[in-house]
């Protein structure tokens, strides 16, 4: 799962929403793992890589930290002792099951992934284009350009680098956060945003134009 248009994310949403549930021959496997890493598996997909020439299991929790506690730190880098605990975990799971036949579960690919960021990310991302115009014009500041999503994080844009400094001396993001909350909130589909936490991001479009060649690609990667 990486983004909210992805079938895995949308099935795994619906497990959520309480409209479907993890396959049976799976349920074994997630306990484990549940009880084991001390997460919330949510779902488990399994899926085919190098076309067929391999298969891989993705491990869905909930959070990034649960995550982080299968995967490790590192983001490309995984865990490879944990991967291999729960390869030989869903090969022993499978023995003398009807299901065993369905899978090949030697030799196995192990990923994690994390429901809850891509649950913001959607929740930004369907804020209708005109509400955050709507919002920008009820602010009534001419010093902001624009207002910029880009998955779940929000930058207002400030005119200058002098605007910018200005606004943030005078502590606007706090009460800016406030205001893109509320209309953030009808779309926290899962309360996964927090108010007290959630926080925009202020920069300028002097900055964009000197340092990012105008370009939102370069800003944003």
């Amino acid at each position: 799962m990486i983004v909210p248009s992805d079938r895995d994310y949308k099935y795994t949403k619906r497990i959520k929403l309480g409209k479907s549930s993890i396959k049976k021959e799976f349920r074994e496997l997630a306990a484990w793992i549940d009880q084991t890493f001390q997460v919330h598996t949510m779902n488990i997909i399994y899926y085919t890589i190098d076309k067929g020439k391999r298969y891989g299991l993705n491990i869905c929790v909930e959070s990034a930290s649960e995550r982080r506690k299968i995967h490790g730190i590192r983001f490309y880098n995984a865990d490879s002792k944990k991967q291999q605990a729960i390869a030989d975990k869903f090969h022993e799971t499978l023995l003398g099951t009807k299901y065993e036949s369905s899978y090949q579960s030697e030799n196995i690919w192990v990923v994690c992934s994390a429901f809850e960021p891509i649950a913001k990310d959607e929740a930004v991302e369907n804020i209708p284009k005109e509400k955050i115009e709507e919002l920008k014009e009820s602010i009534h500041c001419p010093d902001i350009w624009k207002i910029d999503t880009f998955y779940s994080s929000v930058t207002f844009f400030l005119f200058t680098d002098e605007q910018l400094k200005k606004h943030e001396k005078m502590n606007m993001k706090k009460e800016w956060s406030n205001r893109f909350f509320d209309i953030l909130e009808p779309y926290n589909e899962f309360g996964y945003f927090k108010r007290s936490k959630f926080l925009i991001y202020l920069d300028s479009k002097e900055n964009f134009d000197n340092n990012y060649e105008s370009n939102w690609h370069y800003y944003y990667h």
